[in-house]
This record gives structure tokens, sequence and C-alpha cells, in this order.
């Protein structure tokens, strides 16, 4: 069941099925995401965590995290049973990752506050530059069912590009491009009125790294500007570029 979570204690996501009985104190803390493993150890030495109501021996000491009961600063560190799927409208500029080596803008410094404790991590990716629809769960059944080619997710995209495609360009895209990795899968391609900046919605089936921007450019058509609008039946809306909101239940049944 997918849940609002509001955060009383400190929470892990691990649920009973990915957390091992038996770790180490540190291992566990950091897998919370509370912190980086060294400013945890440097906690667990100052004596702000506690097992069973006792300041913690050392970062190495052994715990059963379905049987101990751990604080970290006298709050309550518990996981968290339930996942999480939350939809994004990622503005261009921003990183789909988890953490960048040259501190630019990921995706996670978009989320709000009352999911910064839970491993969220994206599914699927968007460009740099490129805008819309991205899902972001800590429920790695969903994330392989979403990515994997084998399911055939649509996803939808607005394509804007200067000047305008042939018709044996548009059938082209409709029958596969052949790119340095291969055929694309077929396509479906329409001109769209009123759109601006955006002329072309093109709807695929794959994933493959900066693909529907390597279409394009295999015609000789450089795209300026990419939103993916839709996964399978589920639509951005009227979500705003960097609003999040969390998925229904009825929203991620439909997914799959």
């Amino acid at each position: 069941m997918i849940q609002f979570v509001k955060l009383t204690a400190l929470t892990c996501c691990h649920t009973i099925a990915y957390m091992p009985s038996h770790t180490t104190l540190l291992k566990y803390l950091t897998e919370c995401n509370l912190g980086s493993r060294r400013k945890l150890a440097d906690a667990i030495r100052e004596g702000r965590v506690q097992v069973n109501g006792s300041i913690a021996e050392n970062f190495k000491q052994a715990i059963d995290p379905a049987k101990d009961h751990i604080t970290f600063d006298n709050q309550p560190v518990n996981r968290i049973e339930t996942t999480v799927c939350l939809m994004l409208n990622k503005p261009a500029g921003v990183i789909t990752t988890t953490s960048d080596e040259i501190h630019r803008k990921t995706v996670l410094d978009l989320i709000p506050e009352q999911y910064s404790s839970l491993r969220l991590y994206p599914v699927g990716r968007l460009d740099k530059d490129s805008t819309g629809l991205l899902l972001l769960t800590n429920d790695g059944q969903l994330t392989y069912q979403l990515t994997h080619p084998k399911f055939e997710h649509e996803k939808e995209y607005l394509v804007a590009i200067k000047g305008s495609l042939k018709h044996s360009e548009k059938q082209k895209l409709q029958k596969g491009i052949d790119l340095s990795d291969g055929k694309t899968y077929p396509t479906v391609i329409r001109t769209l009125r009123n759109r601006y900046p955006f002329n072309y919605s093109i709807t695929i089936h794959e994933g493959r790294k900066r693909q529907i921007k390597r279409m394009f450019e295999e015609l000789g058509h450089p795209i300026f500007a990419l939103r993916r609008i839709r996964m399978g039946k589920l639509r951005l809306g009227n979500l705003k570029e960097g609003e999040v909101r969390e998925l229904s239940i009825a929203e991620i049944d439909s997914l799959l």
C-alpha cells in the first residue's frame, strides 16, 4: 500500500525482504541515509547512538534491525515497510542522479523535506537539458518493471526542432532509425499545433541513452527542447516545473 510517510522518527526505507537479519550498527545507520559514514561513526563515538537504551559500544557493534531498538540523538531509527513513488516535473539544468561529484543540482535537491530520509532513486533518466515527467521511488521491483525493455512501457515526448520534418523523414522515424547501437523500434509521431515551442510528439517503447535526440540528429534536425509528458497511462498533467507529488495507488496500478 502506497502511503504518505510522516517523519515522526528517523526512518530507513529497507523492507523486510531487503534488510538482513544481522548487520553492523554503522552499516545500518548508513543504509538508513542518516548521514555520511564518517559523520555517523563520529556520532557513535560521541555517544549519540543508543541500542536498546544503552550507549552504542562501537560502530562495528552487531545488531538485529528487526529486534533491536536504535536511537540517534534520542530519535528512534525505524524501518519503513511501505514504498513511496513520486512524480517530478524535472526542470532543465538538473541532473538525473542521486549525487554529483562536481556539485551540480540533482533531482534529489527538488524533493520535499518530508521525503529526505527515504532512499529514493530516479526511474530511468532524463538528460540535463530535458524536462518533464520523472518518477522517483524506493521500490526496486517497480523500477525494474518500468525500465526493463521487455515490459515495453510507452513514453511520450514533446519535441522542438527548427523547421519541419519531411514526409519521408516522419516515415523513417515511424519505422525505425539506424543508430550506432542498432535500429530503433517503430515509433508514433504526430505534428503538433499551438504547443509552442514544441512542434512534434513522439512515442517510444525503448530507453536508450539520448535516444530521441540521436534519432532526430540522424535526420539532420537537432532538438533544442525535449519534454516527457507520459509514461504508460500516467500523464504529467498540470504539475509545474520543479514540483513534486506522490502517486496514488490507482496510478501505480495503471503503471503496472
